[in-house]
């Protein structure tokens, strides 16, 4: 199994910290993650005050001149309020400079501020997904593009350049918890990423039995039926100190979304509970963590790759660094014994 980390490049809550040094911090942070054994790095895009990461590609871009292996990952590209002509020329660069390292998770976005910022009616929200989806496929097989839609201007033979190293570029379809995505990634024989950021992991489990189902109808090979978690966590030393250190943090992070979307705030016992066993958090200490890997790994019917948000705004960067330092030289270790 493959293990990585997320980032959103969240600003500092605190302190001097400014945009410019988040970024230098980020690309730190990669060049460490390599430097440790893991296999992927992602930016996730938004629009938001508080990340520095609008345009994923460009900071994957810099990351790749100042890194040899490690594979190079947007998580995700809102696709739906994005010229998919644009994505793979900007993806297909990516691939260039990393030499064959870039991949592309899409997806609808899980914030909703890209569509109006780039002109886009959210009643659209599945149909811009779909029909962009069709097109960004379509240019990564072919180099002379036709192609019609209802949200775009057409194709009619226009060349798409540059061409991406690898072929084809990978792209993977990032979902939440909707059946259709799923089904729609499986018929597709696309891999999938699923968000499990609360909850009980094992519920999931349907939802990916739905995606392996669609790809064996539609005559994909298992191999092919790429499954990866994006999760949300902290390492440290100790669990106790995990905890304590990450909670303040957790709490300002879905206390802000709660406000947004009308959610309770929360409380410290839901929290000690998604940390637990069974609950979706990776916290913990490295032997903690590896063992809630694995049992998702398990419970899952098997991960080919799992990556942790570490990234958060009452964070700091020395203690971002000892979680990546801990995930790639404790963790990943321990993990592969087991999955290999």
């Amino acid at each position: 199994m493959e293990i990585g980390v997320d980032s959103f490049v969240a600003t500092a809550k605190t302190g001097p910290t400014g945009d410019a040094d988040r970024v230098q911090e980020l690309l730190g942070q990669i060049e460490l993650a390599e430097q440790v054994g893991l296999d992927v790095f992602s930016v996730g895009e938004h629009h938001r005050p508080e990340y520095v990461s609008s345009a994923p590609a460009v900071l994957l871009a810099a990351a790749a001149a100042r890194t040899k292996r490690i594979r190079l990952a947007s998580a995700v590209t809102v696709l739906s309020s994005d010229d998919p002509v644009r994505v793979y020329q900007q993806f297909a660069t990516l691939d260039l400079i990393s030499q064959g390292r870039a991949e592309i998770i899409v997806g609808r976005g899980s914030f909703i501020e890209s569509y109006p910022l780039f002109g886009y009616d959210l009643d659209d929200y599945d149909a811009l997904f779909s029909e962009k989806l069709e097109l960004l496929l379509r240019i990564r097989e072919q180099t002379l593009v036709h192609w019609e839609g209802k949200h775009r201007a057409p194709l009619t033979g226009q060349g798409v350049y540059p061409r991406a190293l690898q072929a084809p570029l990978p792209v993977w379809i990032g979902v939440g918890g909707t059946p259709q995505s799923a089904v729609r990634a499986g018929t597709l024989g696309l891999p999938l990423m699923v968000a499990i950021i609360g909850g009980q992991p094992r519920q999931f489990r349907h939802l990916i039995e739905l995606y392996r189902e669609a790809g064996r109808h539609a005559g994909h090979t298992p191999e092919t039926l790429k499954v990866g978690v994006h999760s949300i966590g902290f390492l440290a030393d100790t669990t106790d100190a995990a905890m304590d250190t990450f909670w303040p943090a957790y709490q300002d992070m879905f206390g802000k979304i709660g406000r947004e979307r009308g959610w309770p705030p929360p409380t410290r016992s839901q929290f000690d509970a998604q940390c637990g066993p069974h609950g979706a958090l990776m916290v913990g200490d490295p032997e903690t963590v590896a063992k809630k890997i694995l049992a998702e790994h398990e419970s899952l019917g098997g991960l080919t790759r799992l990556t942790v948000l570490l990234d958060n705004r009452s964070l700091q960067h020395a203690q971002i660094q000892r979680a990546i330092e801990l995930l790639g030289t404790e963790v990943s270790p321990m993990v592969r014994r087991s999955t290999t």
